[in-house]
């Protein structure tokens, strides 16, 4: 046996704080007989009244509820195997991590920015596989091609400027890197989206920009960051912070370099946005492009599919509902 619902299993703290009520109400009740009348008198005045029937209604209705908390937690046992075929696109979005993307242009900075505007995108697709690619230096696949957002989202959560050891920001590694991850297999749509300040410290992105093409790789690029430049912050062993600075000791400033990046969308049939605080440009990717191109159907798999039994607790709820009220709270024989 499963439980289709078991977040819900919180509610039964319902159970106890309902059966602490009616002890609550039995004491009061009690009380204000005692002011009533003296403790010898109480049972001739009630002589009819039948407490041990007063507390079996009291289990009946704790008992209904206890059932229909397991109704919504979805008792589930039982099941047929069950062929799911899915259909989406493959989305490989690379995300630069090198010490430009800590400057605080874009709060609370270029990284964490890209991370959230990643997250809202996940959330909108349905059937689409999705992978991560990290880079600066060098590039690495955080994460393959998934239908699995949850491990996804937990690859993304774990990239930092540290994730990739080797300094500087090379566009053409992360292009290679999404070619030869998606192979030589014929596929109607080869989707890149590099996110980035657009700062490629490595060269070679005209070899990237045609092996892309001869790829069939149709790259996105998200430009984060001004054109005025900002500094890079960066915090010291003992947490104190302080910017970036070149060899001469001099302050480094990052500026978004919107025309390499427009250059690899163009040169690969892809689109180039420049994200800002309030639109950071995934979404118009994915509404006005991605959404439209034709879905690619994955390879069907079989799936157990378990069979809902609420019903039946549910019942057994009811049913003690419908005879508690039946049950009388007076002595067999009185009225």
């Amino acid at each position: 046996m499963k439980f289709g619902a078991l977040h819900m299993a919180v509610l039964l703290w319902l159970l106890p704080a309902v059966m602490l009520f009616y002890v609550w109400a039995g004491r009061r009740r009690k009380k204000a007989l005692e002011r009533f009348a003296h403790d010898a008198l109480l049972p001739e005045i009630a002589m009819s009244f039948d407490e041990r029937k007063k507390k079996i209604k009291t289990l009946m209705i704790a008992a209904a509820l206890l059932f229909i908390l397991i109704a919504f937690i979805r008792p589930q046992w039982g099941f047929s195997w069950q062929e799911i075929k899915r259909q989406g696109l493959d989305i490989l979005i690379a995300v630069d991590t090198s010490n430009s993307m800590l400057a605080e242009d874009v709060l609370p900075n270029r990284l964490e920015r890209s991370k959230l505007a990643i997250m809202d995108l996940v959330r909108k697709m349905k059937g689409d596989r999705i992978g991560l690619i990290a880079f600066s230096g060098t590039a690495f696949l955080q994460c393959p091609l998934t239908l699995d957002y949850n491990g996804f989202l937990l690859s993304l959560e774990d990239i930092s400027v540290d994730t990739i050891p080797v300094g500087g920001t090379s566009l053409s590694n992360a292009v290679y890197t999404a070619v030869d991850s998606y192979g030589g297999g014929k596929k109607k749509h080869k989707i890149l989206i590099i996110i980035t300040d657009g700062e490629d410290l490595e060269g070679g992105v005209d070899r990237a920009i045609a092996r892309a093409r001869a790829a069939g790789v149709t790259i996105f690029c998200v430009g984060i960051g001004t054109a005025g430049g900002e500094l890079i912050p960066m915090r010291g062993e003992a947490g104190k912070m302080s910017f970036l600075k070149d060899p001469e000791g001099n302050a480094v400033k990052t500026r978004l370099d919107e025309d390499v990046l427009q250059r690899i969308a163009l040169g690969t049939g892809g689109m180039y946005v420049g994200a800002s605080g309030a639109e950071f440009g995934l979404d118009l990717i994915y509404e006005q492009r991605l959404s439209k191109l034709e879905k690619e159907e994955f390879k069907a798999r079989m799936e157990k599919r378990y069979r809902e039994r609420f019903q039946i607790p549910l019942c057994v709820a009811l049913l003690f509902l419908f005879i508690e009220p039946l049950v009388g709270d007076r002595r067999r024989g009185e009225c």
